[in-house]
């Protein structure tokens, strides 16, 4: 199902105000499926401002679902609380910004790989499995819902790793970056989705073989490479820039 088929879908359940058997949670679902895709889509755009009465409006449901909606993207990064003006979706990232944060993760993610492949429980290592599978459900899905998804999963996997490493001050400072966020909101391209699970389950199966070197290896190789993928596209919209003004 395509992104337009996804957000009708989604607007066509909510038109009308809600069902009596519908609850809460599961429209607050519906209705950060419908902002997700939109968001993921450039349909609502980088910078923007988004009130709780006007979605209410346009998705035809209470404000209560929304503000659900928005409290979850706001702990995952998608957009950003404004005192008494709403929320307000991030701005693309800035290739400076891009290059600071991947110097970051090269600096604490192969630590926490490392730590992790010392430190991690059985149960674990079950949940990073676990979470690539899921991950592996969305690579083939179709639409910027489905990739969006994918990101936060990619996100969720890389936390993961952080938490098993027993060191919250590394999780915390990783988690502030929404490094996932950001990168999958500046392109949509299923090869990214597929180099990545190939990327992680080499993480993965140095934790489970609990090698702490080919852990940190794995994941300092996923980041470089990943950091090659999306410079290239840094690169190309300096080129079109440049070529445009040459026009």
């Amino acid at each position: 199902m395509d992104d337009g088929a996804m957000t009708a879908r989604g607007r066509g359940a909510m038109t009308g105000g809600v069902p009596p058997e519908r609850s809460r949670g599961r429209l607050a679902d519906e209705v950060y499926d419908t902002l997700l895709g939109q968001l993921m889509s450039l349909r609502i755009e980088p910078g923007s401002r988004v009130t709780i009465d006007v979605l209410a409006r346009e998705l035809g449901v209470s404000q209560t679902p929304i503000r659900d909606a928005l409290n979850r993207m706001e702990a995952e990064g998608l957009v950003v609380r404004v005192p008494h003006a709403g929320y307000r979706i991030p701005p693309q990232i800035t290739r400076n910004r891009f290059e600071d944060m991947l110097e970051i993760r090269l600096l604490l993610e192969p630590a926490a790989a490392r730590r992790s492949a010392e430190r991690a429980t059985s149960e674990q290592v079950a949940g990073l499995q676990r979470m690539l599978e899921e991950m592996a459900e969305l690579e083939g899905g179709n639409g910027r819902m489905a990739y969006g998804a994918f990101g936060l999963r990619d996100a969720a996997f890389h936390d993961l790793v952080a938490l098993s490493a027993g060191n919250q001050v590394i999780r915390e400072a990783l988690a502030r970056l929404h490094t996932h966020v950001h990168l999958f909101r500046l392109l949509h391209d299923t090869q990214v989705t597929h180099l990545a699970m190939a990327e992680h389950e080499e993480v993965l199966a140095a934790i489970a073989a609990r090698d702490p070197d080919a852990a940190a290896y794995a994941m300092r190789r996923h980041i470089l490479l990943s950091g090659e993928r999306f410079r290239r596209l840094f690169d190309e919209a300096k080129a079109a820039d440049g070529m445009a003004v040459k026009a």
